[in-house]
C-alpha cells in the first residue's frame, strides 16, 4: 500500500526558507533574482 508524504513545514523552512537562502552566497543570488522578477513571496517561508 502506498502512503502519502507527510510534509514537514519545519524541515521545508530549514532547507528552503529565507534564512537558509541568506546563509549562502548562491542563496542570496536566488533571493535577489526573485526580487528582480517582482515576486511577492521570495522564498517558501518568510
Amino acid at each position: 500500500m502506498h502512503y502519502p508524504r507527510r510534509n514537514s513545514k519545519i524541515k521545508r523552512a530549514r532547507k528552503q526558507g529565507f534564512r537558509a537562502r541568506m546563509r549562502t552566497h548562491n542563496g542570496r543570488k536566488v533571493i535577489n533574482r526573485q526580487r528582480r522578477a517582482g515576486r511577492h513571496r521570495i522564498s517558501v517561508c518568510e
